[in-house]
């Protein structure tokens, strides 16, 4: 690794670990994943098991079961872990595609211009006139929900904003001098957006990463609480608030517990983003960088 590149690194580095709310939310996102990955370990129960025996129905927290138990006796501290690999995955995949959309037409939008960035920013502007709730509840009024269907409906719903932030990136970064350079000794339009252009666009397209993966979070456990996201006997936060809104009354851990999920995890993925923005803030770093030297 060049050394310029290990400074850049390590110049990061010192700066977000000086956020200790970014590198709280860090952490406890680390060990949500490590959860969400050990489920099948770290589940005291079979979330799917439906209980025989009544008196296991609707059980409050106890050392037995340390969350309480649903309304068909299943141990809710299980079906919350197996709902993480879920909803995580959900999160990760859905940003995934918007992000390899909205930089393939953010780039060819900021790079080119004239008519091809007229037509791929009405596009962008068409797709934001509509509500991207109600949109998703239109299409998926005419698919049949699943895992894959709502991973791919949050996906092709969600590229606007990194479009537009690609976009407003490749508009300053082709004007510098060794883009024009590139062009200069013949570079292809594809090298020059590929090896050149899109490395230094890419800092800002990762926080906006980090920061759209619990929005798709919460989508999806909207979708899933309204009963239209993922579909039983698949655990995921959202039907297990949709479980337990019938027994609020009576049943207050069904509520409470995936609700604190879905907290937790839009929180510290939040905070991790916004450590992730300020760490990759040049005129953060440069003042930082700066009282290092003086400090020395």
């Amino acid at each position: 690794m060049p050394p310029r590149a290990r400074g850049e690194i390590r110049l990061f580095w010192r700066t977000f670990s000086r956020n200790q709310l970014a590198c709280a939310g860090g952490v406890v996102v680390a060990v949500l994943v490590l959860m969400a990955v050990f489920a099948p370990v770290l589940a005291p129960y079979d979330p799917y098991r439906v209980q025989p025996d009544v008196t296991k129905i609707l059980q409050p927290p106890s050392r037995v079961h340390l969350l309480g138990t649903d309304q068909i006796g299943r141990d809710v501290l299980s079906r919350i872990l197996y709902g993480a690999r879920v909803s995580l995955a959900v999160g990760f995949v859905s940003m995934g595609i918007a992000t390899i959309i909205g930089v393939l037409l953010g780039s060819m939008s900021g790079y080119h211009g004239g008519v091809v960035d007229g037509v791929i920013m009405r596009l962008v502007d068409l797709m934001l006139v509509f509500p991207r709730f109600f949109l998703l509840l239109a299409v998926l009024a005419f698919l049949q929900p699943s895992i894959w269907t709502i991973m791919a409906v949050i996906g092709f719903t969600g590229w606007m904003g990194v479009a537009r932030l690609v976009r407003a990136e490749f508009l300053s970064l082709k004007e510098r001098e060794f883009v024009i350079w590139s062009q200069s000794i013949g570079a292809s339009a594809f090298r020059i957006i590929w090896r050149h252009i899109l490395p230094n666009a890419m800092p800002p397209v990762l926080v906006a990463m980090t920061l759209g993966i619990p929005a798709a979070i919460l989508t999806e456990s909207g979708l899933s609480f309204l009963g239209l996201g993922v579909q039983p006997p698949y655990a995921t936060w959202g039907n297990i608030l949709n479980d337990g809104q019938g027994y609020i009354e009576i049943a207050w851990w069904l509520s409470l517990y995936p609700g604190l999920a879905i907290l937790i995890t839009v929180l510290c993925y939040n905070l991790l983003g916004e450590g992730i923005r300020d760490a990759l803030d040049p005129r953060l770093r440069q003042a930082i960088g700066r009282f290092v030297r003086w400090g020395r």
